[in-house]
This record gives C-alpha cells, sequence and structure tokens, in this order.
C-alpha cells in the first residue's frame, strides 16, 4: 500500500537517508525508532508530502487513505469535542451541521432536504457520531464535554480529540507520531488495547517501549542514513540488533586480521624478483575484496549534573488555603502544600486532577485566587512546563537560545553544557526551526538547567 524506493533527503546540511527503501503492506504494525534528530518526523512529512525528497519516490496504492498524527500540536478552530472527534472529512462536517440545524428547527415536520440526509446516513452519520462518543469516552473524557468548545481546553485534551477523529476514520495507513505522550494510564491502556484490533496498517513513531512491544510487529530503524528493519517487537529488535553488531564486529575484524596478513606478505616479499609477482597478486587481492565498514558506535547517552544553586531554607515553598477554579470547574479549594530542602515528590493522577494546574500555583506562573503562596529563604523557582518549546525562538540558534538566560554565563559554559546535551560542533549553529521535537525539549531542560532553580518543578519532563 505504501512503496518508498531510492529516497534521499538532506536537511540543515545533513543528510538524513541515503538511497532508502520502505514497503508497508496492510495490517503492517510498524514502529519507527532511532535519536533525536535522525529524521523520524521528516520522514513522516516526506510521506504525506509536506516535503519533496531530494532524490527517490514515495507510491500509494490507489485510493489509498492517510491519517495522520502529529507530535506536538494539530489546529483547532469553533468546533466543539465532538465536532472534532467527528470531522472525518470537510464534507461530513458541513452535512452534519447541516442535518441536525434541520432537526432542530422542524421537529416532526417532513424533510424536504432528502439529498443532505441520504448522503449524511450515506457517509455514516449517526453511527459515526455513536462510535465518536465511544472513543472519546475511551480517550477519558466526560460526557459533559461532548459539547465543549475544543478551544477551550488544553493542548493535550486537543490532541486526543484529534486522535479520536483518526479512530473514528480509519483510514487505511495511520500515522502516529508520539500518540501516547498526551495519555494518562488509563487512556493509555484503553488505547493500546483498542489499536490491536485496528483493521488498517499502523506506522507510528514512538518511545514508548512497552507500547511498542505489545502492538508491532516490525521494527524500522533509522541509522547512519539507513532504514533497517527487524521483524517482532521493539524487544526482539534489540535482541537482533545486539546480535547483528557482534556479527558485523566479527566480520569486520576477520577481514583486518586478513587484510593484515596480506600485507605482512606483501611487505615481506615485493622487493624480491621470485616472491613480488606473488606479493603483486596479495596486494589486488586486497583491491578486490568488498570492505567490512567498521561498526559506528552512534547511540549517544546525555550526561550532565545539575548545577549547585544557592543554599536555601529549610521551607522552600508554602501553599496555604488555595482555591482555583476555571469557571465552574473547581480544581482546588482549601488547598495546602509545602515542600522542604532535599525533598523529591511526584504528583499523579488522571488527566485533568490538576497536577498542571498545581506546578503552576507552585511556579507562580498562575495566580493564587484566593490564599497564600510563599517561597523560602534564597529560593528561585525554576518551571519546566509541557509547552516550554513553545516559547523557543524559531530564527535563533540553538546557542542563542540557551545564552538568553538572566544568569550571567559565558558561552564557553554554555557550550559545555549543550555538549552535554549531544549538542557538539556546529549543532549549536543550527536553527530552533529545523531541531526536532526532541531535541527542542532538550534546549528547554538546558535553559532551565542554566538557571540555577532551588525548586525544580517539572511537568512531563521525560516526554520525547
Amino acid at each position: 500500500m505504501l512503496t518508498i524506493s531510492g529516497l534521499t533527503k538532506s536537511f540543515g546540511g545533513r543528510t538524513l537517508f541515503a538511497d532508502v527503501t520502505l514497503q508497508v503492506n496492510r495490517q503492517d504494525r510498524i514502529g519507527l525508532v532511532g535519536p533525536n534528530g535522525a529524521g523520524k518526523t521528516t520522514l513522516f512529512s516526506l510521506i504525506l508530502r509536506q516535503e519533496s525528497p531530494d532524490q527517490g519516490e514515495i507510491t500509494f496504492e490507489r485510493n489509498l487513505t492517510l491519517g495522520y498524527l502529529p507530535q506536538e500540536s494539530a489546529p483547532v478552530g469553533d468546533e466543539t469535542v465532538l465536532e472534532l472527534a467527528t470531522a472525518i472529512s470537510p464534507e461530513f462536517v458541513r452535512l452534519r451541521r447541516q442535518v441536525l440545524a434541520w432537526d432542530a428547527g422542524h421537529p416532526g415536520e417532513p424533510d424536504f432536504h432528502d439529498n443532505a440526509h441520504d448522503r449524511f446516513n450515506e457517509l455514516g452519520g449517526h453511527q459515526l457520531e455513536a462510535k465518536a462518543k465511544k472513543v472519546l469516552a475511551g480517550l477519558s473524557f466526560r460526557d459533559l464535554d461532548f459539547q465543549r468548545p475544543a478551544r477551550e481546553m488544553s493542548g493535550g485534551w486537543v490532541m486526543r480529540a484529534h486522535l479520536a477523529r483518526l479512530l473514528v476514520q480509519e483510514p487505511d495507513l495511520l500515522m502516529l507520531d508520539e500518540p501516547t505522550n498526551h495519555l494518562d494510564l488509563e487512556a493509555l491502556l484503553w488505547f493500546q488495547a483498542y489499536l490491536k484490533y485496528y483493521p488498517g496498517a499502523i506506522l507510528m513513531i514512538s518511545h514508548d517501549r512497552e507500547f511498542l512491544n505489545q502492538l508491532v510487529g516490525s521494527i524500522v530503524e533509522i541509522r547512519l542514513g539507513k532504514l533497517v528493519r527487524y521483524r517482532g517487537n521493539y524487544d526482539d529488535y534489540l535482541a537482533q540488533r545486539e546480535a547483528n553488531e557482534a556479527q558485523w564486529m566479527a566480520a569486520y575484524k576477520n577481514q583486518q586480521r586478513e587484510i593484515e596478513r596480506l600485507m605482512e606478505f606483501v611487505v615481506r616479499f615485493r622487493a624480491k624478483n621470485t616472491k613480488a609477482t606473488q606479493a603483486q597478486a596479495k596486494l589486488k587481492q586486497i583491491e578486490r575484496m568488498e570492505k567490512v565498514e567498521a561498526p559506528v558506535a552512534d547511540d549517544q547517552e546525555i550526561s550532565f549534573t545539575f548545577p549547585q544553586p544557592r543554599r536555601s531554607g529549610l521551607k522552600v515553598i508554602t501553599l496555604e488555603n488555595i482555591d482555583h477554579a476555571y469557571g465552574e470547574n473547581v480544581v482546588y479549594r482549601g488547598l495546602h502544600f509545602q515542600a522542604e530542602r532535599g525533598q523529591r515528590i511526584v504528583l499523579v493522577g488522571p488527566n485533568g486532577a490538576g497536577k498542571s494546574t498545581l506546578l503552576k500555583l507552585l511556579a507562580g506562573v498562575l495566580p493564587t485566587q484566593s490564599g497564600a503562596r510563599t517561597l523560602g529563604h534564597n529560593v528561585k523557582s525554576g518551571y519546566y512546563s509541557q509547552n516550554r518549546i513553545e516559547m523557543l525562538r524559531p530564527d535563533f540558534t540553538a546557542l542563542e537560545e540557551a545564552l538568553d538566560t538572566p544568569q550571567r554565563v559565558t558561552e564557553q559554559f554554555v557550550r559545555t553544557v549543550l555538549g552535554c546535551f549531544l549538542f557538539r560542533g556546529d549543532d549549536v549553529f543550527k536553527k530552533v526551526s529545523v531541531l526536532s521535537g526532541g531535541e527542542k525539549r532538550r534546549i528547554a531542560l538546558v535553559k532551565l538547567l542554566l538557571e540555577r532553580p532551588t525548586l525544580l518543578l517539572m511537568d512531563e519532563p521525560t516526554t520525547p
């Protein structure tokens, strides 16, 4: 249903893919993996025709339908959550509004708008709305959320509504970029179970190993400009890759030993008339060899330590008798919270329980509607929000963005910190606009660490 042939693509002065191929068949379940910046999202953009390859082609089966969930954000207008979830096509959206408006304005009267009703029913009509409600409920939306304007909800909930739309639409090929980022455990387990019976093919980017283990039948790794396919789930991929690495290293070492043996003969006998012909033959034998390239260790790990802040008082922060509500939705009433120096506290709970709201109150991003927020002696808070990467400026380089800090720091120190987060050499001069989502998050984390906060407040810091 999807064929990639001889694909080559360079981006930001770097070759992401070189003459790669990939075949996706119906009911395939494929996980796309690789380090941040390897080109996973770019490959999706190429498949979606949002970008053009430098060479090669991407072909689709006739009448193939594609559905795509982006990693970071998706558009939303004036529609309600239910309207967004049923927006399987512009035609269906228009017909649904016409039919609902007619039904509401002419109860019990004969329907003269037969064409609209017939076409609406032909596209699934009320059955699709019932399906959308079921999917939304599985993704933890409440019944009272269905008629809420989607724009009133957080970015994570908007992404869930878009995910619901794709599941209702059921495209032949479902393309998901980090689909678990905005799901709590309950919604994740429902979504995982739902995808096991999805009728189409799935191509997904994910760093969630267990999610991949449960769903995929093959892993495609982007590595050193190539697409390498492994059969099985993520654990199978790790085992196969380790075995391949061992074989590759063994083949390389064996060939190097053979080359060394042949060269010893050449060096020893090339000057002797009786052996010169044989020595020349050995040189030609080396030249004719199909050389095994030396294995490259491309798995880099982030390595850093938190900068030491000023010593604070014992009481770091206190919230007293806090009330907070969004309209009629009361999140906290009479909340008391206190954190002390050296404590490590984790906030858990379902989506909508108020975890992000509490962090914003602690960070001072949200003003207290009642009650008091008190910082302790020498305390400076640093807040890493879920949408922190949206505050980065696309026209800045990674270095310029990191240097934009209220702290007095040298460029050399900042470059050292960036190096710890895998921005090395000329990587620091990349524009934020060309960075992957994971690379942008690393920049945001660098900026947070350079602030040297006494109180670290982090909302989903491990989201890829």
